[in-house]
């Protein structure tokens, strides 16, 4: 049985981040953010035509800059967040924002040679995950975590919201005047007072500088600060309305509800890592189980678990690799099973109610492994990609939510059927490599299913190549048969 030769696509730039369009489940259709330092970045909406193996796409505007990560909505087929650097005084920052396609545009339209020259769509900008920014306007309830009580917004418009500071006072410079500053109001009332008219109202269009003074306010928990978050992550809540993410930023992790058509992010709660050193989030995963109450991230070579509710944590794998972990996916069968990947070429996979040591291990790859995905719908099958160029395709069948195939109904089976299904019964599941995919000529950053078809999947190497590939006919069949 000959199995379907893999599609490639090639990227003009370089690229790591790939995600299928999750609300999307009758097209097959991937978002892949492009990362150029000269020219401006790109989303490409690829659509695979299964039955005619073609690939269309469509290219809109990421011109904010790299895209370190990207995610889509789980319910609205227009939206997606992404992860971003860009230059910002000489320095590299890394946000997040939340974006929607073009309304006109329809994605995947086939372009012919003569639009290939037509100018592309750019992405709309809906807000920023930013503790210090709400959509276009600048919160002044966050000072300087660890600075002075007074901070100077440079901003063309001012917002009074509640935070982790009270605002105490405020005073309007005239650009390009000198003024003495002005001791802070020492109260401990809980009201706002406001020593300029012109702020007296909720929001004002102001110009200038703003001089402002802060009370800690005992509250709001003070995990927040004015200076810029490296975000690394951004996660919707799986079984959701697209209205609640969670973004990493530093050692911070951040949960959002998106209002209005998610072009407004309010910051419902937050917690911090606490510990020696500069600690930072590198990867995070929303599980699809307990109601969706549950979160891991990883720091260095610890996993750890986190209840929304209460943004506590429950869970912590301290030492889960021998090196940096790279990435988490949750089994979307077995509620307390989980996957890691890390800098030490291994794939462990955990049950979260004892860490103590791995339930299992894989040693493929011989260099880091940077994503590890279950299928959607038979999570005995486990993608791989690593700097090794190569794609693992793995049976974890002895740890998945059906070790002994599907249950079929004793009275629907014949006598040798049920027989034969006995014998296979008492044999022990093995786990085994399905499939090695060396299409790749670089280090492989990602690799996902497609939300619509649970047989399909891709991958991303650093040079721009997407690769489309089936789980080989023989074990499709097998599984289903």
């Amino acid at each position: 049985m000959e199995d379907d030769a893999p599609v490639i696509y090639g990227l003009e730039f370089q690229a790591r981040a790939l995600t299928p369009q999750t609300a999307e489940t009758d097209a097959i259709r991937f978002l892949v953010g492009t990362q150029s330092l000269k020219y401006d970045n790109q989303v490409h909406v690829i659509d695979f035509d299964d039955e005619n193996n073609i690939i269309n796409k469509t290219v809109l505007l990421h011109q904010a800059g790299e895209i370190w990560h990207i995610s889509a909505s789980p319910a609205d087929r227009g939206v997606l967040a992404t992860c971003y650097s860009q230059a910002a005084d000489s320095k590299v920052v890394t946000c997040a924002a939340v974006w929607r396609m073009p309304a006109e545009l329809e994605p995947g339209s086939q372009e012919s040679p003569e639009d290939a020259a037509s100018p592309a769509h750019a992405l709309e900008l809906l807000c920023l995950l930013e503790p210090a920014a709400r959509g276009s306007t600048a919160c002044a309830s966050c000072p300087p975590d660890g600075a002075s009580p007074r901070a100077l917004l440079h901003t063309h418009r001012a917002e009074l919201c509640p935070g982790p500071f009270l605002l105490m006072s405020v005073l309007l410079v005239p650009a390009g005047r000198t003024v003495r500053r002005r001791p802070a109001l020492k109260r401990s009332s809980a009201s706002c007072l406001i020593s300029s008219r012109l702020l007296s109202r909720p929001e004002v269009p102001v110009t200038g500088v703003i001089q402002v003074s802060f009370l800690r306010n005992p509250g709001f928990p003070s995990l927040l600060s004015f200076g810029h978050l490296w975000s690394c992550s951004v996660a919707w809540e799986p079984a959701g309305d697209g209205k609640r993410v969670v973004s990493l930023a530093d050692s911070h992790i951040l949960l959002w509800d998106l209002e209005g058509s998610s072009s407004q992010a309010t910051l419902a709660s937050s917690a911090s890592l606490e510990g020696k050193g500069q600690l930072k989030f590198t990867t995070g995963r929303w599980s699809p189980h307990h109601n969706c109450s549950q979160v891991a991230t990883a720091n260095d070579t610890a996993i750890r678990g986190w209840d929304t509710r209460t943004m506590s944590q429950i869970y912590c794998i301290e030492s889960a690799h021998g090196q940096l972990v790279r990435d988490l996916d949750f089994n979307p069968n077995k509620q307390y099973y989980l996957a890691s990947c890390g800098d030490d070429c291994k794939v462990k996979f955990w049950d979260t109610r004892n860490v103590a040591e791995p339930v299992k291990t894989l040693e493929e790859h011989s260099h880091w492994v940077w994503n590890v995905r279950y299928n959607h719908s038979h999570d005995q099958l486990v993608l791989t990609g690593s700097s090794d160029s190569r794609v693992i395709l793995s049976n974890m069948v002895s740890i998945s939510s059906e070790p002994f195939g599907h249950l079929v109904d004793d009275d629907d089976l014949s006598d040798q059927e049920e027989r034969r299904l006995e014998e296979k019964s008492q044999e022990p599941p093995q786990d085994s490599v399905i499939a090695t995919y060396e299409e790749h000529e670089d280090s492989v950053y990602a690799v996902d299913w497609s939300s619509a078809d649970p047989w399909l999947f891709a991958s991303l190497s650093y040079d721009g190549r997407l690769v489309i590939n089936r789980v080989p006919r023989a074990l499709k069949y097998h599984i289903l048969l």
